[in-house]
């Protein structure tokens, strides 16, 4: 897996869009929220879970790692994890970020 591999999957997402790493991190958000984040110094991309519980289940299975720098709930899922894992992830955390939006945020994403 790599970083242009993680870019095609965040660019299917309704609303998703690409910050500017010259002025922000080097992630994808949607509705200004990042759920996805990468680092120059790390070999994957980091996640947002649903919980403190479920990233830690993921850690002790080694899906992923911990993420660095980031909250308990989100983890760092490797570029040499399987493809349909990455996309897995990538889109659980794309759908608790948008779901956490305001409505009207949600709605006017939906209706773009």
């Amino acid at each position: 897996m790599t970083r242009a591999l993680v870019d095609q999957i965040c660019t299917t997402f309704h609303g998703a869009t690409a910050a500017d790493p010259s002025t922000e991190l080097d992630s994808w958000k949607v509705g200004g929220k990042m759920f996805a984040c990468f680092g120059d110094r790390i070999d994957g991309v980091c996640v947002k879970t649903d919980s403190v519980e479920t990233a830690q289940m993921l850690i002790h299975a080694a899906a992923a790692t911990k993420a660095p720098y980031f909250h308990k709930s989100w983890v760092l899922v490797g570029f040499d994890s399987a493809e349909d894992e990455l996309r897995h992830r990538i889109a659980v955390s794309y759908d608790i970020i948008f779901k956490a939006l305001p409505k009207k945020r949600r709605d006017q994403i939906s209706q773009a």
